[in-house]
């Protein structure tokens, strides 16, 4: 089994700066891509910065300047560094991973979760 663990989402004023960690462990043989999404009640869920295995990014349009994905591939953990948070960044951030597992399959596996609140 593989679990996905999310941790740093806290609350904060429009401007400031959050630092979100995920950590993948378990029956993990390698793990390809990692990222993250977002998702508020309401909406669809919403990509916000991805990273390969090779250290290729990508980011959505709003994340663009703002926001940074790392990797540390020992550890397998993914962080997201936000800055200048706005009040529209506010949602519940997710972490996913795409894992090959000690069985020889392959999958995304997703974390539950860590909630992003952005005040004015």
């Amino acid at each position: 089994q593989v679990q996905v663990v999310e941790s740093g989402g806290d609350s904060v004023q429009a401007g400031g700066s959050l630092r979100l960690s995920c950590e993948a462990s378990g029956t993990i043989a390698s793990i390809n891509a990692m990222g993250w999404y977002r998702q508020v009640p309401g909406k669809k869920r919403e990509l916000v910065a991805g990273i390969s295995s090779s250290g290729a990014t990508n980011y959505a349009d709003f994340a663009k300047g703002r926001f940074g994905i790392s990797r540390d591939a020992a550890k397998n953990t993914v962080a997201l560094q936000m800055n200048s948070l706005k009040p529209e960044d506010t949602a519940v951030y997710i972490c996913v991973v795409d894992v090959r597992t000690t069985w020889g399959t392959e999958g995304d596996y997703w974390g539950p979760g860590t909630q992003v609140t952005v005040s004015v």
